[in-house]
């Protein structure tokens, strides 16, 4: 059940934190590129990014072993980067069409999944 809470917060925190992270760029071609847009995104991001903390913190605390969770410190912060990776190539996908994928990316990602294979193998 922790391991299913954990990487079900995981995502959902991601899922914020792109948003904050890359969200201001699908429209950035409206024409608000001022210092007092930028601010504004940036006000906007932060405020996006608590839910994204509100997620984060819990998800590290009941997933880590010292916690009574499942994994170690490292493999909590391996499976943070490949879902943030999961996350962000669907949320690109879905929002920027115009981005394309190539051989060098997919072959990263999978060595992105060895990573995660290697640091949970006993």
């Amino acid at each position: 059940m922790k391991i299913s809470l954990t990487l079900i917060l995981l995502i959902l925190s991601n899922a914020f934190m792109t948003m904050a992270w890359y969200g201001h760029l699908k429209y950035q071609s409206t024409g608000l590129n001022n210092w007092k847009a930028l601010m504004g995104i940036v006000l906007v991001s932060w405020g996006i990014a608590f839910f994204e903390y509100c997620l984060q913190v819990p998800a590290n605390r009941l997933g880590f072993i010292e916690n009574g969770g499942p994994f170690s410190l490292i493999q909590l912060k391996i499976l943070q980067e490949v879902i943030t990776l999961t996350v962000f190539v669907i949320f690109t996908v879905l929002l920027f069409k115009n981005e394309t994928f190539s051989k060098n990316h997919i072959i990263s990602f999978v060595f992105i999944i060895l990573a995660v294979y290697f640091a949970f193998k006993k």
